[in-house]
C-alpha cells in the first residue's frame, strides 16, 4: 500500500460559550482546524485533525499547520502508511521540528494500520485498559464568582474534575481558586493551570496564599527550571504541560522528580506514535496523565479516546472531550460525552466519518 495523495481543509470551530480565556489575557472566539485526508492506492483514507490553540500558546499555529504540510507532503508520497516508524522518519527528515505538522499525518496513518486491521485504534495502541474515560472541564478565565458558577453548572452535567484558567493577577487568582474550591465536593478534583502565566515570584505567592485548599497546581511559569522552583515550594500535586515536549524531557522531568503529573498533548508531542511513547514511560515509572490535544472537534477527540482508553485508568487522571465546547460536528461516529465519561469507538481505526460534503475545497492538495 501506497500513499498517493495528501488533503487537508481549513475547518472554523466556534465556541458555544462564545470566547475560551487563559493566561496572559490570550483568548480565542473561533477556533481555526485543519482535518486532513491520507489517500492510499488501496482505497483506504486515513483522517486526523489538527488544531493549534491560537498561535501564542504554544510554538505552532493554526496555518502553520497548512503551510507545513505544503512542505512535506510531496515527500510523504509512495511510502507504505502501515510502515509508521518509516513515515515518521520521512517527515523529520523533511522538516526539522514543528511536530504539530507532523501529527495529523501520523495520526491519520494510523488510522489507516486501524482500518488495514480491522481493529479500533484503541487495540493497537496496546488494547483496551478501561471501559469508559473520566473527563475534566476548562474552565475559561474569567472573574472568580463567574468561573465558580461555571463550575457548579458542569458539575451538575457530570464532571467531577475541573482545569481552572489561572495565570493571570496573582491576587484574583487566588481569590478564583479560593471561590471554585468552594463550590466543589470534597471528592472534586480542581487544578489551577497557569499556563506559564505567573513569574516565579506571583507562582511563590498563589501556592503559598492557597496552600490550605485541595488543589493540584499545573505549569504555573514559562521555563521548566522556574517550574521546578515552585515545585519544591509546595506540597500540593503539580502537573507540567507545555514544558514536557518530547521524550527526552519527559525523561528529565520523571530523573529530576519535576512532577506528579503530566499533561500529554498529542499533537504538541507529534502525533499518536511519540504520544505513544510518552504515554507508555509514564506508565513505566508509576506518572498519571492527563491525555488530550491543544484543541479540536470530533477526530481530535476520537485520537485522544483512543489513547486514554488503552491507558490504565489509575494513570489516565482524565481526557478531554473537545468536542463538547464547540457548536460544531465534523464527523459522524464521534465519542459523546455521557454523565462526565466518554469512550471510544469499536469501529476499525478512529471509528469516525468525516462530513467531507460540508467542508468545501481543500486548502492543500498534494498528490
Amino acid at each position: 500500500m501506497k500513499i498517493t495523495g495528501i488533503k487537508a481543509w481549513q475547518i472554523d470551530l466556534p465556541l458555544r460559550e462564545g470566547r475560551y480565556n487563559w493566561s496572559n489575557g490570550n483568548f480565542v472566539e473561533v477556533f481555526d482546524s485543519t482535518v486532513v485526508a491520507v489517500e492510499t492506492d488501496g482505497g483506504i483514507t486515513g483522517y486526523a485533525e489538527c488544531c493549534p490553540l491560537g498561535s501564542a500558546y504554544l510554538p505552532s499555529y493554526a496555518k502553520g499547520v497548512r503551510a507545513g504540510l505544503q512542505e512535506i507532503g510531496a515527500k510523504l508520497i509512495g511510502l507504505d502508511p502501515t510502515n509508521l516508524g518509516a513515515v515518521n522518519r520521512a517527515m523529520d527528515a523533511a522538516l526539522r521540528g514543528h511536530p504539530y505538522v507532523k501529527a495529523p499525518i501520523d495520526i491519520a496513518c494510523w488510522d489507516i494500520l486501524g482500518k488495514v486491521a480491522g481493529l479500533p485504534l484503541y487495540q493497537l495502541l496496546g488494547g483496551k485498559a478501561q471501559d469508559k474515560l473520566a473527563l475534566y472541564r476548562a474552565i475559561s478565565q474569567e472573574a472568580p464568582e463567574a468561573m465558580a458558577a461555571k463550575i457548579k453548572g458542569y458539575r451538575a452535567e457530570g464532571y467531577g474534575k475541573f482545569q481552572l484558567k489561572v495565570g493571570g493577577d496573582a491576587d484574583e487568582d487566588i481569590a478564583r481558586i479560593r471561590a471554585c474550591r468552594a463550590a466543589l465536593a470534597d471528592r472534586d478534583i480542581l487544578v489551577a493551570d497557569a499556563n506559564t502565566g505567573w513569574t516565579r515570584a506571583e507562582a511563590a505567592r498563589v501556592v503559598a496564599a492557597t496552600g490550605d485548599l485541595d488543589v493540584y497546581f499545573e505549569q504555573p511559569c514559562p521555563t521548566y527550571e522556574e517550574c521546578v522552583s515552585v515545585r519544591r515550594r509546595t506540597a500540593r500535586p503539580f502537573v507540567l504541560d507545555e514544558v514536557i515536549t518530547d521524550p527526552a524531557m519527559l525523561m528529565r522531568g520523571l530523573a529530576e522528580d519535576a512532577m506528579d503529573l503530566i499533561n500529554l498533548k498529542i499533537s504538541k508531542v507529534g502525533g499518536l506514535t511519540k504520544a505513544k511513547l510518552m504515554r507508555d514511560i509514564a506508565v513505566g515509572s508509576g506518572t498519571p496523565m492527563i491525555i488530550e490535544d491543544t484543541w479540536g472537534g470530533d477526530i481530535v477527540t476520537a485520537a485522544i479516546a483512543h489513547l486514554a482508553l488503552s491507558t490504565p485508568a489509575e494513570f489516565c487522571f482524565a481526557a478531554t472531550d473537545f468536542n463538547s465546547y464547540g457548536t460544531r460536528d465534523i464527523a459522524d461516529g464521534a465519542p459523546r460525552r455521557v454523565d462526565g465519561c466518554m469512550t471510544a469507538s469499536d469501529a476499525p481505526g478512529l471509528g469516525i466519518t468525516p462530513r467531507i460534503a460540508e467542508f468545501g475545497a481543500p486548502a492543500v492538495a498534494i498528490g
